[in-house]
């Protein structure tokens, strides 16, 4: 039983994360400069680092969750990416039309994705993880 429960919660954090990993080598990586471009326009700080830290943040905490290695300290990456992408990029309070419910639904689902970083901060990433293994020293 032990061993079905480890691979349903690694499961559920490989599939909590494949958005961020995807976001991160599918979009950010290689649009690189289009997205300092548009983060520029979006009135982010500094929009060359931030993108580097958003794209670290996304994939260091996405491993660090996914394999429960200090997993908390990877959702808490996680989380200031998703409420830092929420503020700047997702404001959908600026628009209005197709393009307000569209960034509304990109926030609420962010919102969502912070609250399950908000809940492995709090509870840790559950069993399957390298931060529950227990460490024997050999003598």
């Amino acid at each position: 039983m032990g061993f079905i429960r480890a691979l349903i919660a690694f499961s559920g954090r490989a599939l909590l994360v494949a958005i961020f990993f995807a976001g991160a080598l599918v979009n950010l990586i290689p649009k690189f400069n289009d997205m300092v471009t548009l983060l520029a326009a979006e009135g982010v700080p500094e929009p060359r680092w931030a993108l580097i830290g958003a794209i670290a943040c996304m994939l260091i905490g996405g491993v660090s969750v996914l394999l429960g290695f200090w997993a908390r300290l990877g959702a808490l990456l996680l989380a200031i990416f998703l409420v830092a992408t929420n503020y700047y990029i997702h404001d959908f309070w600026h628009f209005e039309g197709d393009r307000h419910q569209g960034e509304m639904i990109h926030f609420m689902k962010n919102a969502a994705l912070l609250g399950a970083m908000v809940f492995i901060i709090g509870n840790g990433p559950g069993p399957g993880s390298v931060d529950k293994r227990k460490v024997t020293i050999a003598v």
